[in-house]
Protein backbone atom coordinates (compact mmCIF):
# COMPACT_ATOMS: atom_id res chain seq x y z
CA UNK A 1 0.00 0.00 0.00
CA UNK A 2 1.55 3.43 -0.79
CA UNK A 3 0.88 6.09 1.26
CA UNK A 4 -2.29 7.53 -0.70
CA UNK A 5 -1.10 11.27 -0.07
CA UNK A 6 -2.47 13.33 -3.23
CA UNK A 7 -3.81 16.60 -4.00
CA UNK A 8 -6.07 18.00 -7.01
CA UNK A 9 -4.51 18.54 -10.39
CA UNK A 10 -1.48 16.95 -9.11
CA UNK A 11 -1.11 14.69 -12.43
CA UNK A 12 -2.01 17.49 -14.90
CA UNK A 13 1.16 17.34 -16.59
CA UNK A 14 1.21 13.56 -17.05
CA UNK A 15 -2.47 13.82 -18.33
CA UNK A 16 -1.60 16.73 -20.21
CA UNK A 17 0.64 14.80 -22.49
CA UNK A 18 -0.75 11.06 -22.15
CA UNK A 19 -4.01 13.38 -23.75
CA UNK A 20 -1.74 14.46 -26.35
CA UNK A 21 0.41 11.67 -27.52
CA UNK A 22 -2.29 9.06 -26.96
CA UNK A 23 -5.30 10.47 -27.93
CA UNK A 24 -5.57 8.68 -31.42
CA UNK A 25 -4.91 5.34 -30.08
CA UNK A 26 -7.74 5.81 -27.70
CA UNK A 27 -9.91 7.31 -30.03
CA UNK A 28 -9.49 4.81 -32.05
CA UNK A 29 -10.16 1.40 -29.86
CA UNK A 30 -13.69 0.25 -29.94
CA UNK A 31 -13.59 -0.09 -25.86
CA UNK A 32 -10.90 2.69 -24.50
CA UNK A 33 -10.67 1.72 -21.12
CA UNK A 34 -7.88 3.46 -18.84
CA UNK A 35 -6.45 2.21 -15.20
CA UNK A 36 -5.56 4.35 -12.78
CA UNK A 37 -3.40 2.23 -10.47
CA UNK A 38 -2.91 3.19 -7.24
CA UNK A 39 -5.03 6.28 -7.03
CA UNK A 40 -4.28 6.60 -3.10
CA UNK A 41 -6.22 8.11 -0.33
CA UNK A 42 -9.05 10.13 -1.97
CA UNK A 43 -10.40 9.04 -5.92
CA UNK A 44 -9.16 12.98 -7.43
CA UNK A 45 -6.88 11.76 -9.97
CA UNK A 46 -8.74 9.19 -11.15
CA UNK A 47 -11.66 11.95 -11.83
CA UNK A 48 -9.52 14.30 -13.34
CA UNK A 49 -7.83 11.59 -15.49
CA UNK A 50 -11.60 10.66 -16.97
CA UNK A 51 -12.37 14.12 -17.53
CA UNK A 52 -8.73 15.15 -19.58
CA UNK A 53 -9.40 11.86 -21.17
CA UNK A 54 -13.00 12.41 -22.63
CA UNK A 55 -11.44 15.39 -23.95
CA UNK A 56 -9.73 13.36 -26.65
CA UNK A 57 -11.52 10.65 -26.35
CA UNK A 58 -15.23 10.93 -25.51
CA UNK A 59 -16.12 7.25 -24.96
CA UNK A 60 -12.93 6.28 -22.65
CA UNK A 61 -13.76 4.80 -19.44
CA UNK A 62 -11.25 4.81 -15.93
CA UNK A 63 -11.03 1.93 -14.15
CA UNK A 64 -9.29 3.30 -10.58
CA UNK A 65 -7.22 0.40 -8.72
CA UNK A 66 -6.39 0.31 -5.27
CA UNK A 67 -4.64 -2.38 -3.05
CA UNK A 68 -6.40 -1.06 0.37
CA UNK A 69 -10.49 -1.68 0.29
CA UNK A 70 -11.12 1.17 2.56
CA UNK A 71 -9.68 3.14 0.27
CA UNK A 72 -11.93 1.37 -2.82
CA UNK A 73 -15.07 1.56 -0.45
CA UNK A 74 -14.40 5.29 -0.06
CA UNK A 75 -14.17 6.21 -2.88
CA UNK A 76 -17.25 4.23 -4.51
CA UNK A 77 -19.47 7.39 -4.29
CA UNK A 78 -17.88 9.19 -6.72
CA UNK A 79 -18.33 6.64 -9.46
CA UNK A 80 -20.07 8.08 -11.96
CA UNK A 81 -20.78 6.50 -16.56
CA UNK A 82 -17.39 6.01 -16.96
CA UNK A 83 -15.61 5.65 -13.73
CA UNK A 84 -15.63 2.49 -11.55
CA UNK A 85 -13.03 1.47 -8.87
CA UNK A 86 -11.54 -1.78 -7.82
CA UNK A 87 -9.90 -3.56 -5.55
CA UNK A 88 -6.66 -5.06 -6.43
CA UNK A 89 -2.67 -3.91 -7.76
CA UNK A 90 -0.50 -5.13 -10.24
CA UNK A 91 -2.93 -7.90 -11.66
CA UNK A 92 -4.88 -5.09 -12.80
CA UNK A 93 -8.52 -6.56 -11.54
CA UNK A 94 -10.11 -6.18 -15.63
CA UNK A 95 -11.29 -8.59 -17.71
CA UNK A 96 -9.98 -6.21 -20.16
CA UNK A 97 -6.95 -5.37 -21.58
CA UNK A 98 -6.58 -1.73 -20.81
CA UNK A 99 -4.96 1.26 -23.27
CA UNK A 100 -3.36 2.77 -20.42
CA UNK A 101 -2.54 2.08 -17.16
CA UNK A 102 -1.12 5.35 -15.37
CA UNK A 103 0.90 4.21 -12.29
CA UNK A 104 2.09 7.57 -10.76
CA UNK A 105 3.73 7.51 -7.38
CA UNK A 106 3.55 4.23 -7.04
CA UNK A 107 6.78 1.86 -7.16
CA UNK A 108 8.94 4.69 -5.49
CA UNK A 109 8.91 2.07 -2.10
CA UNK A 110 9.92 -0.16 -4.33
CA UNK A 111 13.42 -1.34 -4.37
CA UNK A 112 15.26 -0.71 -7.49
CA UNK A 113 15.78 -4.34 -8.84
CA UNK A 114 11.90 -4.87 -8.60
CA UNK A 115 11.12 -2.49 -10.62
CA UNK A 116 11.42 -4.62 -14.28
CA UNK A 117 9.47 -7.75 -12.69
CA UNK A 118 6.78 -4.71 -11.80
CA UNK A 119 7.13 -3.66 -15.66
CA UNK A 120 6.96 -6.52 -17.35
CA UNK A 121 3.75 -8.03 -15.48
CA UNK A 122 1.82 -4.28 -16.11
CA UNK A 123 3.29 -4.28 -20.22
CA UNK A 124 1.75 -8.00 -20.27
CA UNK A 125 -1.96 -6.52 -18.89
CA UNK A 126 -1.68 -3.70 -22.18
CA UNK A 127 -3.51 -4.44 -25.39
CA UNK A 128 -1.62 -5.70 -27.91
CA UNK A 129 -0.21 -3.63 -30.98
CA UNK A 130 -2.16 -4.51 -34.13
CA UNK A 131 0.32 -4.24 -37.49
CA UNK A 132 -2.84 -5.01 -39.33
CA UNK A 133 -4.23 -1.15 -38.68
CA UNK A 134 -0.83 0.33 -37.09
CA UNK A 135 -2.24 0.44 -33.43
CA UNK A 136 0.80 0.32 -31.07
CA UNK A 137 -1.37 -1.16 -28.73
CA UNK A 138 -1.55 0.52 -24.98
CA UNK A 139 0.25 2.20 -22.82
CA UNK A 140 1.96 1.87 -19.53
CA UNK A 141 2.84 5.41 -17.83
CA UNK A 142 5.08 5.23 -14.84
CA UNK A 143 6.84 7.81 -12.59
CA UNK A 144 7.29 10.27 -9.71
CA UNK A 145 6.07 13.88 -8.98
CA UNK A 146 6.27 16.33 -5.99
CA UNK A 147 3.25 17.18 -3.77
CA UNK A 148 1.68 19.42 -5.82
CA UNK A 149 3.17 18.77 -9.22
CA UNK A 150 5.05 21.28 -10.60
CA UNK A 151 7.84 18.86 -11.80
CA UNK A 152 7.32 14.86 -12.73
CA UNK A 153 9.67 12.61 -14.69
CA UNK A 154 7.72 9.25 -16.08
CA UNK A 155 8.82 6.34 -18.59
CA UNK A 156 6.36 5.31 -20.76
CA UNK A 157 6.01 1.87 -21.92
CA UNK A 158 4.33 -0.43 -24.49
CA UNK A 159 3.73 -3.74 -24.93
CA UNK A 160 7.08 -4.06 -26.30
CA UNK A 161 9.00 -2.80 -23.13
CA UNK A 162 10.21 0.61 -22.09
CA UNK A 163 10.23 3.56 -24.81
CA UNK A 164 10.87 6.87 -24.14
CA UNK A 165 11.43 8.90 -20.32
CA UNK A 166 9.89 12.35 -20.64
CA UNK A 167 10.84 15.85 -17.99
CA UNK A 168 7.97 18.02 -17.50
CA UNK A 169 8.28 20.84 -15.32
CA UNK A 170 6.33 24.19 -14.23
CA UNK A 171 9.40 26.30 -15.75
CA UNK A 172 8.79 29.60 -13.54
CA UNK A 173 10.05 27.09 -10.56
CA UNK A 174 13.10 25.72 -12.15
CA UNK A 175 16.60 27.04 -11.15
CA UNK A 176 18.43 24.14 -13.32
CA UNK A 177 16.93 21.02 -15.47
CA UNK A 178 18.89 18.86 -12.96
CA UNK A 179 16.30 19.90 -10.24
CA UNK A 180 14.20 17.63 -12.01
CA UNK A 181 16.35 14.57 -10.59
CA UNK A 182 14.47 14.26 -7.16
CA UNK A 183 11.66 12.96 -9.37
CA UNK A 184 13.55 10.13 -11.58
CA UNK A 185 11.03 7.34 -11.51
CA UNK A 186 12.34 4.16 -9.15
CA UNK A 187 14.37 2.78 -12.34
CA UNK A 188 16.66 5.73 -12.55
CA UNK A 189 16.78 7.79 -9.01
CA UNK A 190 19.90 5.73 -8.17
CA UNK A 191 21.50 6.00 -11.60
CA UNK A 192 22.04 9.80 -11.26
CA UNK A 193 25.40 8.92 -10.99
CA UNK A 194 28.77 9.69 -12.95
CA UNK A 195 28.93 7.48 -15.67
CA UNK A 196 25.55 6.66 -15.75
CA UNK A 197 23.48 7.76 -19.38
CA UNK A 198 20.96 9.75 -16.74
CA UNK A 199 23.50 11.62 -15.53
CA UNK A 200 24.96 12.06 -18.40
CA UNK A 201 21.92 13.71 -19.61
CA UNK A 202 21.25 16.47 -16.97
CA UNK A 203 24.99 17.43 -16.80
CA UNK A 204 24.20 18.06 -20.52
CA UNK A 205 21.18 19.50 -20.02
CA UNK A 206 22.31 22.03 -17.44
CA UNK A 207 25.01 23.54 -19.32
CA UNK A 208 22.49 23.73 -22.16
CA UNK A 209 20.52 25.99 -19.86
CA UNK A 210 23.42 27.80 -18.98
CA UNK A 211 24.18 28.73 -22.63
CA UNK A 212 20.71 29.86 -22.81
CA UNK A 213 20.54 32.13 -20.23
CA UNK A 214 20.88 35.33 -22.37
CA UNK A 215 17.22 34.35 -23.66
CA UNK A 216 16.06 34.27 -20.25
CA UNK A 217 15.00 38.12 -21.12
CA UNK A 218 12.35 37.01 -23.18
CA UNK A 219 10.82 34.60 -20.32
CA UNK A 220 11.77 31.14 -18.73
CA UNK A 221 9.72 28.96 -21.83
CA UNK A 222 11.96 30.70 -24.61
CA UNK A 223 15.08 29.44 -22.32
CA UNK A 224 14.07 26.11 -22.07
CA UNK A 225 13.21 25.94 -25.78
CA UNK A 226 16.47 27.34 -26.72
CA UNK A 227 18.87 24.17 -24.24
CA UNK A 228 16.24 21.43 -25.36
CA UNK A 229 17.24 22.86 -29.16
CA UNK A 230 20.80 22.83 -28.28
CA UNK A 231 20.44 19.18 -26.56
CA UNK A 232 18.68 17.55 -29.97
CA UNK A 233 22.38 17.56 -31.37
CA UNK A 234 23.79 14.90 -28.69
CA UNK A 235 20.80 12.79 -27.52
CA UNK A 236 17.78 11.16 -29.48
CA UNK A 237 15.24 13.69 -28.18
CA UNK A 238 11.47 12.08 -29.36
CA UNK A 239 9.28 15.81 -29.24
CA UNK A 240 9.47 18.59 -30.87
CA UNK A 241 8.47 22.73 -30.22
CA UNK A 242 4.97 22.05 -29.29
CA UNK A 243 5.83 20.00 -25.99
CA UNK A 244 8.86 22.17 -25.26
CA UNK A 245 6.72 25.02 -24.73
CA UNK A 246 4.51 22.97 -22.15
CA UNK A 247 7.89 23.00 -20.07
CA UNK A 248 8.54 18.97 -21.76
CA UNK A 249 10.98 17.31 -23.22
CA UNK A 250 10.74 13.41 -24.15
CA UNK A 251 14.33 11.44 -25.08
CA UNK A 252 14.07 7.69 -26.15
CA UNK A 253 14.37 5.05 -23.06
CA UNK A 254 17.75 3.66 -24.64
CA UNK A 255 19.47 6.72 -24.12
CA UNK A 256 19.03 6.80 -20.77
CA UNK A 257 18.37 3.09 -19.51
CA UNK A 258 20.97 2.30 -16.81
CA UNK A 259 24.47 0.58 -18.14
CA UNK A 260 23.64 -2.43 -16.10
Amino acid sequence: MTRGTTNPNRLRRMDRWIAATHGAELRRAADPVAVDLGYGAAPWTAVELLHRLRTVAPRARVVGVEIEPARVAAALPYERAGLVFRHGGFEIPIPQRPLLVRAANVLRQYDEGEVAAVWHRLCGRLAPADPATGARGGLLVEGTCDEIGRRHVWVALGPEGPRAVTFATRLGSLERPSDLAERLPKALIHRNVPGEPVHAFLRDFDRAWAAAAPYASYGARQRWIRAVRALTSDWPVTDGPVRWRQGEVTVRWEALAPRR
